[in-house]
């Protein structure tokens, strides 16, 4: 019996891609640039795509799609990079890898929030450069977490579980949602999100990239912060006004900030890397070996479930594909 031909965008975790070997016959793009526009040339005869954040199927790309392609999962929480609207009208079910990553993700925004602000970067850079200098009482000073009002926007999954841990750090936890999060028991939920941040020493972004969020941490709002607040960003770039950021950061009204994603990754805006009371990372939030090797068990898990038993695995992005899927629009490998 012949496998699906399945076409994955980048080289995976190696237990991930025995995985996908042993259900398919997988195509691998050898490079670690992304795929770009050579996904369309590659795609040809595969039945199903395994793709990244960064390779973004729009309704163009959607519409030149060989029609071998019956499935697409990305290797990410995370689905602005792919048009579910042309997907789900092309029949193509498209899955995402939620829950693994959580934990990974929110232990990342307590690093930030910590190096931020402790101030850790600058440390470190001082002691490697040899510069440490005697002892004094008054060099290194930061801030400490106990106590602080820690302002989540967006409690999903990650929000809680950056909640959950900052309890231990006894900050006060509010957070701002579309709705008040049944699990969210003892948080503070705030209607709005200029509430929230008016209120926030600490402010953490974890809400999804949407029409509706994008652009949304904007100059107005960041001045709502209290002076000299910590700004962390675990989610998507997008959703920040990079210059006014900057510029919050450059006056003292951000006093420290952690930033593990940007707007045009990997080429980020270089006043970031000149400014004061910063920590940057690469977008690490899900690189450990748990979280990186679950996203992929579960991005291939469902195109085999889907695929080869005719299942409809739960982590469906666009689960209204399904009642389209007749003989006449899909067939099987």
């Amino acid at each position: 019996m012949n496998h699906p031909a399945l076409l994955i965008t980048r080289r995976l975790p190696e237990p991930v891609l025995a995985l996908a070997r042993a259900a398919f016959d997988v195509k691998l793009w050898p490079h670690d640039e992304p795929i770009g526009v050579q996904l369309l040339p590659w795609a040809q005869g595969c039945h199903a795509l395994l793709v990244m954040a960064t390779d973004r199927l729009d309704a163009a790309l959607w519409q030149q799609l060989p029609p071998t392609v019956q499935a697409v999962s990305t290797y990410s929480v995370g689905h602005d990079h792919i048009d579910l609207t042309a997907a789900t009208a092309r029949g193509v079910p498209v899955f995402n890898t939620p829950d693994v990553l959580s934990d990974a993700v929110a232990e990342t925004a307590l690093l930030l929030m910590l190096s931020a602000a402790r101030d850790a970067s600058a440390a470190e850079t001082t002691l490697r450069e040899r510069r440490w200098g005697p002892w004094s009482p008054t060099r290194f000073l930061g801030r400490q977490l106990t106590g602080q009002r820690l302002g989540i926007y967006g409690m999903g999954r990650i929000g809680l579980g950056i909640a959950q841990r900052a309890l231990g750090f006894g900050m006060q936890v509010q957070y701002h949602n579309r709705t008040v999060h049944p699990d969210a028991n003892g948080f503070v939920y705030h209607p709005s999100l200029e509430s929230l941040m008016a209120h926030s020493d600490v402010f953490c972004v974890c809400a999804p990239s949407t029409p509706q969020t994008r652009g949304a941490i904007n100059a107005e709002r960041l001045a709502l912060l209290p002076h000299g607040a910590v700004f962390v960003n675990i989610a998507r770039g997008d959703l920040i006004d990079e210059d006014a950021l900057i510029e919050a950061i450059t006056s003292g009204q951000v006093g420290a900030a952690g930033l593990d994603v940007y707007r045009n990754e990997p080429t980020i805006d270089p006043r970031f890397l000149e400014l004061p009371r910063t920590t940057l990372l690469p977008h690490i939030g899900s690189a450990t070996h748990d979280a990186r090797n679950g996203m992929g068990r579960l991005a291939v898990e469902a195109l085999q479930a889907f695929l080869l038993n005719q299942q409809r695995p739960a982590n469906c992005l666009n689960p209204d594909v399904f009642p389209m899927r007749t003989a006449e629009t899909a067939t099987r490998p």
